[in-house]
């Protein structure tokens, strides 16, 4: 196996932690250059004792350093950077994959109204692909940029496409109440997320116009064959390090039942090495996934509403970030696609 040489654009950072740990035991990746601006100078090994053994340095980011050492860079930054790192990297060759929310959605405008700032790169969305690699597996093969899915939307996007394919479901009414660790709210210093806050504490945010919501709306209209679909989305904050677990309400169409829904689902994914599909009865939990890059996806139906639920859970810094993005790394240059995920 010929290794890739890799860099990770803003590796200090939870996401780019998560990559550091993935990478360093990927047996077709080298891992050449990390930066921080913060960290700088610094061996990983100092910034994170657990890798002790690297002593690979932090540097500060700089596109040409990046593109003398690296085949494929992981952009690990927080959303609006794409112009400064994603397009001058592309235009040097190189494989760019990244895990912000750049490149994510097709209409800038959208983009706009969520991020609350113009597109940094809209000539660049074209060559986008979403990099969820159990319904873009085919365009993820020959991409060279990935626009990696938000954590939310993997959770919520995976137990439901198939359904939608397959005319179980409405598309109207469709309800999705997401649960995540505080980790998915990246490495920073804020009053809201510092322990005795965070601690014996569950709270929604944002429950209108959360920035990952047109993402998801917008996949599960293609998947639906629409031009849109709106659902309600409402995210919580609970008091674990890492995990998401979501629970999706939908109206069933008739003939929809518990066994047709699992049938699907057994049909769509039995063949994926990263999602698991429960048993008749069976809901998801996030301790099954933590620190794996499984997606866990179980069902229930509530014959007296005629609603499915779905239960499913991730690891937001794996399935959730790095882990899909170095899965979608192994399909791009040809790896066995669970290469130092397993």
């Amino acid at each position: 196996m010929q290794k890739l040489r890799a860099a990770i654009v803003g590796a200090s950072g939870y996401s780019g932690e998560e990559l550091l740990r993935l990478l360093l035991r990927h047996p077709g990746v080298e891992l050449t250059c990390i930066t921080s601006r913060q960290e700088a100078g610094k061996p990983a090994g100092a910034v994170f004792p657990r890798y002790l053994e690297c002593t690979l340095p932090f540097s500060k980011p700089d596109v040409d350093d990046i593109a003398g050492k690296a085949d494929v860079a992981f952009l690990a930054l927080p959303h609006g950077l794409a112009n400064e790192f994603a397009a001058p990297l592309l235009e040097r060759n190189l494989k760019v994959i990244d895990i912000s929310a750049d490149f994510r959605l097709h209409d800038p405008q959208i983009y706009a109204k969520y991020y609350k700032d113009q597109h940094p790169a809209p000539e660049l969305l074209s060559k986008a692909i979403y990099g969820l690699p159990e319904v873009y597996r085919e365009q993820i093969r020959s991409a060279t940029l990935i626009a990696c899915p938000g954590c939310y939307p993997t959770s919520i996007l995976l137990p439901c496409i198939p359904l939608l394919k397959a005319g179980l479901v409405e598309t109207s009414g469709i309800e999705a109440i997401s649960m995540s660790g505080v980790s998915g709210a990246g490495r920073k210093v804020d009053a809201v997320y510092i322990f005795p806050e965070c601690n014996e504490s569950v709270r929604p945010y944002a429950v209108t116009g959360h920035r990952h919501l047109p993402e998801i709306e917008q996949e599960l209209a293609l998947a639906a064959g629409q031009t849109e679909l709106a659902i309600n989305f409402i995210p919580h904050l609970i008091p674990v390090n890492r995990g998401i677990h979501s629970t999706i309400l939908l109206n069933a169409k008739s003939g929809c039942h518990a066994d047709a829904v699992l049938d699907c689902l057994h049909q769509a994914y039995d063949q994926e090495p990263f999602v698991r599909i429960l048993g008749k009865g069976q809901l998801a939990d996030t301790k099954h996934v933590t620190m794996t890059n499984f997606c866990e996806i179980g069902c229930a139906f509530d014959s007296r509403t005629n609603r499915l639920i779905l239960s499913s859970a991730i690891d937001n810094l794996t399935k959730g970030a790095a882990g899909q993005a170095v899965q979608d790394l192994n399909i791009m240059a040809g790896f066995p696609e669970d290469t130092g995920l397993l």
